[in-house]
């Protein structure tokens, strides 16, 4: 049974404020507590919606990105002041150029992870029904393109199990066939994109886009949920800023390291993240708890 994800029956708004505050701060904050704390929620949260397909996907994937993100740092950046050893050429190997680097590896896969929460929560007609008004071709092009992209994936494993199935498989024979093989399938997916176009072009014509005073219709509605939900998000958000601008959530690699992670305004600042970040869990844990229990008076 697929499980059922409480954060995505939201408004879209509270949900595109979400992954915009968590985004943009753990692309600018590069606190170790503040990218642990993301890159774990992320993960967690990656795995509730997808499953199997986010462990692989944090495992040959974000993993590998993470790791040569945290090496290639200290090899190419020599900053710093405690120099742990020198390379054959001479070059220093500073702790702050390795933790620097670490840093910045988490970023990037926090930021990777949050994304394909992302484009699993906030579909197409979501971010129509947010930008169509104010931006309306934008939007739309938008959508269409972070909607190929999937849809396009999909179509060339059709394609290549329809040609494996009359004996033109990419994986039989030499090179030569092989590559033949996988130039048929991309042939025939652009050859199906295409005419899918046109498709699409007739239909949005047929259906007065473009045309004044045309209006949309959309389920999403604003209620006492949603209002709950912001107001959360407010509050966290709030005491999390007012731990920054204070200076207790400080980290500095070059040319030394120094870092503010004590204090109990730092701590709550810590919390208020966490909880922010960790929110759709535990909405989604609510909701579990909820439904069990009402299953067990049946």
């Amino acid at each position: 049974m697929k499980k059922r994800d409480t954060f995505s029956t939201l408004h879209p708004s509270v949900e595109m404020l979400y992954f915009v505050w968590v985004l943009f701060i753990t692309m600018f904050m590069m606190h170790p507590i503040v990218l642990a704390t993301s890159l774990i929620s992320a993960m967690v949260y990656a795995i509730y919606l997808k499953g199997a397909k986010a462990v692989k996907l944090q495992l040959f994937g974000v993993l590998p990105l993470m790791i040569i993100t945290a090496v290639m740092n200290p090899l190419f950046n020599h900053a710093g002041v405690t120099t742990l050893f020198y390379l054959s050429n001479g070059n220093p190997i500073t702790l702050e150029a390795v933790l620097y680097g670490v840093a910045a590896s988490g970023m990037f896969g926090s930021v990777i992870v949050w994304f394909s929460c992302y484009n699993h929560i906030m579909t197409s007609d979501k971010f129509i029904y947010l930008f169509g008004r104010i931006i309306p071709a934008l939007s739309l092009l938008l959508s269409m393109a972070l909607r190929f992209v999937p849809k396009f994936s999909h179509q060339i494993k059709e394609v290549s199990k329809a040609q494996e199935s009359i004996g033109r498989s990419v994986k039989d024979g030499n090179i030569m066939k092989r590559l033949i093989a996988g130039v048929r399938v991309l042939s025939i997916t652009i050859t199906w994109a295409l005419e899918n176009a046109v498709v699409t072009a007739d239909s949005m014509k047929s259906r007065g886009y473009g045309l004044k005073g045309r209006t949309a219709y959309s389920l999403y509605k604003f209620d006492k949920r949603d209002k709950m939900v912001l107001l959360i998000f407010v509050i966290a958000a709030l005491i999390f800023a007012a731990s920054i601008i204070s200076g207790k959530i400080y980290v500095r690699y070059y040319p030394s390291i120094r870092m503010n992670a004590e204090g109990a305004l730092s701590i709550l600042g810590y919390l208020a993240f966490l909880l922010f970040c960790n929110l759709p869990m535990i909405l989604n844990i609510m909701e579990d708890i909820t439904w069990r229990r009402l299953e067990s008076k049946i």
